[in-house]
């Protein structure tokens, strides 16, 4: 797939890691897709952001954890843009706390997001990606190596989105459309800031001994879309600075 005049959708990628890969694939020469929730000011500083760069930009206001919403979305974008070439699953939630505290209400709302809806986004977008298009969900670190009491709901959340991409890679293959993971370590974002409380503790279970940046995540997801990765499919990718080593 060539990167330019290409059509991107960034599930939530109005801040950090979304945001970083937006812009990136903008830069690129995709034009972008973004939803978001909640902060409108911050999605539409990046649609000026990718439309400075001499791209379209939309966002759309979409709760992934609402399967009318989710598809609603994909269909919007199709509407505004014609098409749809790269669906980037980054939407997520994330609730941490011991086992016998965690409610009902927190089970549903953490695998409504972050595994139906990484589910029916990608089934909506399923039927409007070509050959060539790209399915990229952007998983955890968590998934390959918990090191501490507490999380349970997410990792179990996340570690879903890895059978699904192996099924997925199958399913969308004879197509020539690819499935890929990137499982981002602990990084720099307003959710998760390098100078917070437990940030220390974080950046020291990694083999580089620091927190990453959202654009070093993007790198990553930009060669997964871009031509040089037509061959890589059904693949998890580690940035995480070795949490897992």
């Amino acid at each position: 797939m060539d990167s330019n005049n290409s059509v991107a959708l960034v599930t939530g990628g109005s801040r950090g890691i979304g945001a970083a890969v937006a812009l990136r694939l903008a830069e690129d020469g995709a034009d972008v897709a973004i939803t978001y929730v909640h902060d409108a000011e911050a999605a539409a500083e990046v649609v000026g952001k990718v439309e400075a760069l001499g791209r379209r930009a939309l966002a759309v206001r979409a709760d992934i954890g609402d399967p009318e919403a989710a598809a609603a979305a994909v269909e919007r974008v199709v509407t505004e843009f014609g098409r749809l070439d790269v669906l980037v699953n980054n939407a997520g939630v994330g609730v941490i706390g011991p086992l016998a505290e965690l409610a009902p209400a927190d089970v549903e709302r953490v695998l409504a997001v972050n595994v139906r809806g990484v589910f029916l986004t990608t089934q909506a977008a399923a039927g409007h990606l070509g050959p060539g298009g790209r399915v990229i969900t952007i998983g955890s670190c968590m998934t390959q190596r918990v090191p501490g009491p507490g999380g349970t709901l997410y990792a179990m959340s996340k570690s879903a989105l890895t059978g699904f991409n192996k099924a997925l890679a199958r399913e969308l293959g004879g197509l020539g459309i690819t499935a890929n993971v990137v499982h981002p370590g602990p990084v720099d974002t307003d959710m998760n800031p390098a100078d917070g409380p437990y940030a220390g503790t974080q950046a020291a279970l990694t083999a580089l001994g620091r927190f990453g940046m959202p654009r070093e995540v993007a790198s990553v997801v930009s060669f997964l879309a871009g031509e040089e990765a037509a061959y890589v499919t059904g693949a998890e990718f580690a940035v995480d600075g070795g949490h897992a080593a």
